[in-house]
């Protein structure tokens, strides 16, 4: 089969400018996520001296109420709540409007940024996918090296539309790092040229089966990241951060809304992993004569799909909604990442042509 060296070329040029766009948006959302840490910290300070001057006030109205006959020991009293708001924080210089102002709109304008920059490399991200395929003639997903070059694009496109929909500009760090880290070893140790694949994957299967599976492992990614910022949170409450930890945590979003994330993209998870699964029974059933033959890649991911299966039921059982649950999703991600590497560049059987050429 030929293969178009030109097309090839531009798509292995565009991966690396996609690479190197979300290195650069990787910079600028942590800059975003800096300036957020600073934003909170104003916003608690801001809240803690309106609570205060709330309760002063209220303290005032009752003690005006006060009976004649008392007027000794309301006037003591009013000595005592002055002084214990003191200790409170009322003295304090006064809260900053401007300054606060201009600190919210220097994180957006990072965040605004962020989220153009990572637009523009999902759009060379996509470009890299297509023209391999037209370099190729065929559905380019024959190896580990398109694999991952179309599951990565797929977690940054859902990241990015929960992101734009969602305003929460937060996560970037957190998908980043992981996908930056995953296109270098992509382009360098997984690398392989545009070339015809073997004749096991030249069928009309191979789009329908690894596509559905691709698919639903990329979104199983976002659910598993969306879980360990959940236990992340629940160790680290809002407003009572403590540590390294808990300023890696403070921009975060509540655990009860990262909660409903998690099990939202699970949900699609579940059945998109089955569906996938389900067809490469069917191919299987064609090229091989057996749907089903407990090969390692097999069998690891059926246990991916129970364990998103358990993760939806623990989430529904009362006892297993808090952190339990959550741990049978990170679970099922790094069995999915197990998968993904281990069983495709070291364990041997029918589906090792996806590893290495």
């Amino acid at each position: 089969m030929f293969v178009n060296a030109e097309l090839a070329s531009l798509s292995d040029l565009s991966f690396r400018t996609a690479f190197v766009i979300y290195l650069v948006a990787l910079v600028l959302s942590l800059i975003y996520y800096g300036r957020m840490q600073g934003v909170i910290d104003m916003r608690r300070v801001r809240d803690a001296q309106q609570e205060e001057a709330e309760n002063a006030e209220a303290k005032e109205l009752v003690h005006a109420g006060a009976s004649s006959s008392s007027t000794g020991e309301a006037d003591a009293d009013a000595v005592d709540t002055a002084d214990s708001d003191s200790d409170r924080g009322l003295v304090d210089e006064p809260f900053d409007e401007a300054e606060y102002g201009k600190r919210v709109a220097g994180a957006r304008k990072f965040a605004g940024m962020t989220q153009a920059m990572v637009w523009f490399g999902i759009a060379l991200h996509v470009v890299s996918f297509v023209t391999r395929g037209f370099a190729t003639g065929r559905f380019p997903l024959g190896n580990m090296y398109e694999y991952i070059l179309f599951m990565s694009a797929v977690v940054m496109i859902i990241a990015a539309v929960v992101a734009q929909t969602k305003g929460w500009h937060t996560m970037w760090p957190w998908v980043l790092t992981p996908m930056v880290i995953l296109m270098f070893f992509n382009s360098t140790v997984l690398y392989a040229d545009a070339a015809p694949v073997v004749p096991a994957l030249q069928s009309y299967w191979l789009p329908i089966h690894v596509s559905s599976v691709s698919i639903g492992a990329s979104i199983g990614i976002i659910s598993g990241i969306f879980a360990l910022l959940y236990l992340l949170r629940i160790w680290q409450p809002k407003g009572k951060e403590k540590g390294f930890f808990g300023a890696l945590a403070k921009p975060l979003p509540s655990a009860k809304k990262l909660d409903s994330l998690t099990y939202k993209s699970a949900i699609i998870t579940l059945p998109l992993l089955g569906i996938g699964i389900l067809l490469g029974a069917i191919w299987a059933e064609a090229a091989w004569g057996r749907p089903w033959g407990w090969d390692p890649k097999e069998t690891v991911s059926l246990i991916t799909w129970i364990l998103y299966a358990a993760y939806l039921h623990a989430r529904a059982t009362a006892g297993w909604k808090n952190y339990k649950s959550a741990w049978i999703n990170v679970l099922a991600m790094l069995t999915s990442i197990f998968n993904l590497f281990f069983i495709n560049m070291v364990v041997s059987g029918l589906h090792s042509y996806a590893g290495l050429n």
